[in-house]
């Protein structure tokens, strides 16, 4: 059986700017705190922190596929898909999407970062093409989580982004207001997962925005703050 679970910054142990659970070892925060942030996380849900794997995320659209849980750290990665039971894979985010991807049937599990440029190059599509590829999962199977993230009230971009996006991908992903641009990553990695043949049924959308809401680490609105994480793990006998 899969679970997953998307972490607030609440009941950890770093100071501020990084208060309190900060799972990201990158943004300058104690290491120490990082560690400790790291096990309360796993204790609290019944996680191995021993294998536990996260990403040096680079925006990029560079997947891996996880064969070895004593890896952690994955270097240069956006995207990470494993079929080991009791292997949590972690996605760090202070805005962009952590993108949770599950096959029940075939017990295939996948973490994605998806900002703008992983949006861009269709990084959450990409995933379940590997998936089916090197797993046969079947599109029909997979479910997908589009956690918190920061939404199109808040995600103000140029006019020359703005212009690239509707060049690109459409004009729907911009929505004007007061004369300003904001960007729909949300609705942009729905329909790239839409159109791979996921059902729309099985995508699910946070709603909150974690600029809006102060629950959860926000770059574009505090800029040196931590992470908070979306954690996918398939359980099986330890």
């Amino acid at each position: 059986m899969v679970s997953w679970l998307v972490t607030d910054r609440f009941k950890g142990v770093s100071s501020k700017p990084y208060d309190a659970l900060n799972l990201a070892l990158h943004v300058g925060d104690r290491a120490i705190d990082v560690f400790k942030n790291r096990t309360i996380l796993t204790d609290n849900h019944n996680l191995c922190l021993e294998n536990l794997i996260y990403m040096d995320q680079t925006h990029s659209d560079n997947i891996q596929i996880i064969r070895d849980s004593s890896l952690n750290k994955i270097e240069d990665c956006d995207s990470i898909i494993t079929n080991l039971a009791n292997t949590p894979l972690m996605v760090m985010v202070a805005d962009c999407i952590p993108i949770l991807i599950w096959d029940d049937k075939k017990n295939v599990i996948a973490a994605v970062h998806a900002g703008r440029k992983g949006t861009f190059k269709e990084i959450s599509k990409k995933t379940v093409l590997h998936m089916a590829e090197h797993f046969d999962c079947k599109k029909e199977d997979i479910n997908i989580h589009l956690g918190v993230s920061i939404n199109s009230c808040c995600y103000e971009v140029s006019r020359d982004l703005a212009d690239i996006t509707i060049k690109n991908f459409g004009a729907k992903y911009i929505i004007m207001r007061d004369n300003k641009y904001f960007l729909d990553l949300q609705t942009l990695n729905f329909d790239q997962l839409i159109s791979v043949g996921i059902k729309e049924k099985n995508i699910d959308i946070s709603k909150e925005c974690s600029c809006c809401n102060k629950d959860y680490f926000s770059y574009r609105r505090d800029g040196i703050t931590g992470r908070f994480a979306g954690v996918i793990v398939i359980n099986g006998s330890k």
